[in-house]
């Protein structure tokens, strides 16, 4: 264990699996307390398992981040418990489906939008007064690759990633007086569940395709997105707001 989040109180919404676990397990690792937030029970309960078996200190709290009230209940359980809030890892999201634009069903777009941008206004919603009490803090959002480029098939998925870089940035220029860093990382190809229900984990030759659009010719890791995301929370990137980070083993610098 490390400390370089002693003493910081975090949420992490999305932690039930994938890159949320990775980076709850990582926070409590460095010394952090976590809010571990998913909507499904068994995976979040999981994650705090694991992470009290290592010795962190950690609460699962249910929250659908795309409903108002779940999530002002996780953050008042957070304060609750802990105290306050000083950072957030709003990262919980869906994929939705693989369809042109005109095709798309209004159904399935309604809850990528709800789920991936909504749900990020709402959490910032309830987290930056919390902060704002607690004496400032760090908010990190979860975009994409897709907040920045296209990708055929994938239309609210890419709009929703692209409205939470505005979004971030936004309210970076709002509370960069008040002491709130707001950044955004915007990952590549994940090895996460999402993924292996895609399909592109388990067929060898989807994965190389798209490990091959990259050009470290792989998928990223989980862990390799918790660590860009400790650093924006540490004071290490104190001059750095309003910034999109790419972790995407140079897949936008093509």
């Amino acid at each position: 264990m490390t400390d370089r989040l002693k003493g910081r109180i975090i949420i992490v919404t999305g932690g039930g699996s994938g890159i949320g676990r990775a980076a709850a397990y990582s926070f409590c690792r460095d010394g952090a307390q976590v809010v571990v937030a998913d909507v499904n029970i068994e995976g979040g309960e999981e994650t705090v398992r694991k992470i009290k078996s290592g010795g962190g200190d950690a609460i699962f709290v249910k929250c659908d981040v795309s409903k108002a009230q779940e999530v002002k209940s996780m953050v008042d359980k957070c304060i609750e418990t802990f105290g306050g809030l000083n950072c957030a890892f709003n990262n919980a999201g869906i994929g939705g489906i693989q369809a042109p634009t005109a095709e798309y069903s209004e159904e399935i777009w309604d809850r990528a939008i709800h789920i991936n941008l909504i749900g990020v206004y709402l959490c910032m919603r309830y987290e930056i007064p919390a902060m704002l009490k607690s004496g400032g803090g760090s908010i990190v959002n979860m975009a994409s690759i897709l907040g920045l480029v296209g990708f055929a098939g994938a239309s609210a998925y890419v709009a929703a990633k692209h409205g939470v870089v505005g979004l971030t940035k936004t309210a970076a220029i709002e509370y960069a007086t008040k002491g709130i860093r707001v950044n955004a990382v915007c990952p590549g190809f994940i090895m996460t569940p999402m993924l292996e229900r895609g399909g592109i984990t388990t067929n060898p030759e989807m994965k190389k395709l798209i490990s091959d659009l990259h050009p470290m010719k792989r998928l990223g890791k989980p862990e390799e997105v918790a660590e860009s995301v400790i650093w924006l929370f540490t004071d290490a990137a104190s001059f750095v707001t309003g910034t999109t980070l790419l972790v995407d083993g140079g897949y936008v610098a093509q």
